[in-house]
């Protein structure tokens, strides 16, 4: 877990423009400068510019550039999970889990790049990762098995959430070009060579779209049919122990 910088000097400060300094603020202020500029842009000079203070202001907040990544990464999560209370159906709960970080993800399509493979280590993570553990946990999972499959279920869902994040940040004629591509290409593909594609090719098209939610149906489906067989072995194991 990253090193915190003391309370003290995380006070709300004002600027040379007035507008008060906060980690919040910083936060916010490197997301709008990734959003227009990309990844490239988070440099305490330039935040420091933009929020109109002197950069060594910055290191009241955070220890280094390292740091505010992972509060901007803790952000993303934070936005993504607010208010979400999931109910009894664990499976329910995961699919909206996933659909959340999806959506911060699209919200955020420059920043996701550096922020799915980051532990931040801070209070919206680990919130999000006790939502997990505990809905798996709920299914008939033993703590240890329940870690395990949320690893393999938020790694997965991170994954498909970033990708398409990626293709969302990029220019409206290449996310274009990649989509007719599925149309020019494979279309006319020998079919000699290409029995395969050419017996699908009146389905080719639909390459072009994401496939976030067929993956996570597919996880959800082998984690049901998992908790299921679980349950069954402890019931025989106990009608045995009988």
């Amino acid at each position: 877990m990253p090193t915190r910088v003391p309370q003290e000097r995380r006070r709300r400060r004002p600027t040379r423009t007035g507008v008060l300094l906060s980690e919040e603020l910083i936060v916010e202020t490197a997301l709008r400068l990734i959003g227009e500029h990309g990844p490239e842009a988070l440099s305490v000079r330039r935040l420091g510019a933009a929020l109109g203070c002197d950069p060594s202001a910055l290191y009241r907040y955070f220890q280094g550039a390292d740091d505010l990544v992972l509060a901007v990464a803790d952000r993303i999560i934070g936005d993504a999970m607010a208010g979400f209370e999931p109910g009894d159906d664990w499976v329910a709960g995961l699919r909206e889990m996933a659909r959340r970080v999806r959506a911060g993800y699209l919200a955020h399509p420059r920043a996701a790049a550096f922020a799915s493979y980051r532990v931040t280590g801070r209070e919206n993570e680990i919130r999000a990762v006790e939502t997990g553990v505990a809905l798996l946990m709920s299914a008939g999972f033993p703590p240890g098995e329940a870690t395990r499959l949320y690893l393999a279920f938020i790694d997965t869902v991170l994954g498909h959430a970033a990708m398409d994040a990626a293709f969302q940040a990029l220019p409206r004629q290449r996310r274009e070009a990649d989509h007719q591509a599925w149309h020019d290409v494979y279309q006319d593909l020998d079919p000699v060579a290409y029995p395969a594609l050419t017996a699908a090719r009146g389905s080719l098209h639909r390459m072009g779209d994401s496939s976030f939610e067929g993956a996570v149906e597919l996880l959800l489906e082998a984690l049901r049919g998992r908790a299921e067989c679980s349950t069954r072995r402890t019931g025989m194991a106990r009608s045995h122990g009988a």
